[in-house]
């Protein structure tokens, strides 16, 4: 009798169609072994006394069970480690409401009159001066920062005590200087997280200017 050499390959699937639990049990690796162990024994049973299956040919059959056994085990680990990723990002997600981000821009956010932004400085400074900006192109005030150390800086500049309608502000420019040397400076808008959203895996933010914005748009979070 010829007796052909298991196919590992149905060992995680059943004939037609599999729903509920069975189709959970088809991809149990303990159920998958099981259900070679017993073909195995099978055909061990039955095969020809005077042509028995050779060492080699079973030793290949065994390694193949255990390549199932193997993709099956990684197959549930990603998904659980994808459960954990989506649950860290949903968290994640929810701590950044009611915190600041930080996008490029020269805009200064206002709210009830006081305006508000920040910049990076490449090193640490001597003196910074930061221009509030018109529409028209004039300097409606400039803000004394003096010395600060590289890196995030943020500020806020009151237009009501200055007279100034905030419709009137086009924006800031920063002049940072090391002594005598100019200091490159990064201008940035600085907008709270009013809300965030979820969508593909990434988060998405309502800001407080309406706009929305994905995470990976954002430079900083104050």
């Amino acid at each position: 009798m010829f007796i052909q050499p298991i196919d590992t390959s149905t060992l995680g699937t059943t004939p037609g169609s599999t729903t509920g639990s069975a189709a959970k049990n088809n991809m149990d690796p303990a159920a998958s072994q099981d259900r070679f162990l017993k073909l195995l024994v099978a055909q061990l049973n039955n095969q020809d006394p005077m042509n028995p299956m050779d060492n080699a040919q079973m030793t290949t059959q065994m390694a193949q069970i255990n390549t199932v056994s193997g993709i099956q085990e990684l197959n549930a680990t990603l998904k659980g480690m994808a459960t954990q990723f989506s649950s860290l990002t949903a968290l994640q997600g929810t701590s950044l409401i009611g915190r600041e981000a930080l996008l490029p821009g020269e805009s200064l956010t206002f709210k009830d009159g006081q305006g508000k932004a920040a910049f990076s400085l490449n090193a640490k400074t001597t003196d910074v001066k930061v221009d509030v900006m018109g529409t028209n192109g004039e300097v409606l005030d400039t803000i004394e920062m003096g010395a600060l150390s590289g890196g995030l800086n943020g500020f806020t500049w009151d237009a009501t005590a200055k007279g100034v309608d905030p419709a009137a502000v086009k924006g800031f420019k920063v002049r940072a200087f090391d002594g005598a040397t100019r200091v490159d400076a990064v201008s940035l808008q600085r907008l709270s997280v009013d809300s965030v959203s979820f969508s593909n895996g990434s988060i998405y933010m309502l800001l407080e200017n309406g706009s929305t914005r994905a995470y990976n748009d954002v430079l900083a979070f104050m």
